[in-house]
């Protein structure tokens, strides 16, 4: 499958609950699960629109309907189930992330590791000492030296982020970032194969 290219998009919460016709029905009962168990309903549709914007990119990658994808997850930690990175079970040649954040939904498919992180553009990370532990130390301090280091931070966040769920190394990784000012979202990409951003309307 090294002709397959990966899909990546990033959209309002919003836009994918009401411009498609996917609902709750699509996730598996361990998702329903999980969907039911949490008590805002501003961050219940968020992961809800999470995990239906997957299931379009992995179909799109895939060739599937996407009510024929079927997510899994595993926690690496403790092997438990129903947590943890997620997959798409008897395919071990994809690799699939999702994000979700304050009314935004992310999610990326493709051949290999893949990773996407989305948060909001005013969103300020932080404090500066844990970042400096977590982040690239170099990139850290020039972006702390900016008159306003918080969009640079932000997007070094996202970046450590797609990178860690991907499970990459920067230097191995293709990485692709985006800012997008009508959403008012910071994304992030990573991932061992190319990837492209595909607007909603053509997943």
């Amino acid at each position: 499958m090294t002709d397959v290219v990966g899909v990546a998009a990033a959209v309002t919460t919003a836009e994918i609950l009401a411009g498609t016709d996917l609902g709750e029905a699509l996730l598996a009962p361990w998702e329903r699960g999980r969907l039911a168990r949490i008590r805002l309903p501003e961050r219940r549709a968020d992961v809800l629109a999470a995990r239906l914007l997957l299931r379009l990119c992995a179909a799109r990658v895939t060739g599937r309907p996407p009510d024929a994808v079927v997510l899994a997850q595993r926690c690496a930690a403790c092997g438990r189930a129903g947590h943890g990175r997620p997959y798409l079970p008897g395919r071990p040649d994809l690799g699939v992330s999702l994000s979700h954040a304050d009314g935004l939904a992310a999610a990326a498919a493709g051949p290999g590791p893949v990773g996407i992180d989305t948060e909001p553009r005013t969103r300020r990370p932080g404090p500066l000492p844990v970042l400096s532990r977590l982040l690239p130390g170099p990139a850290v301090r020039s972006a702390a030296t900016a008159p306003d280091p918080g969009p640079a931070l932000l997007r070094l966040w996202v970046r450590h982020e797609a990178l860690f769920k991907a499970g990459l190394a920067e230097n191995g990784a293709r990485l692709l970032e985006r800012t997008d000012d009508r959403r008012g979202a910071v994304t992030a990409v990573a991932s061992a194969a190319p990837v492209n951003w595909i607007p909603l309307d053509r997943l």
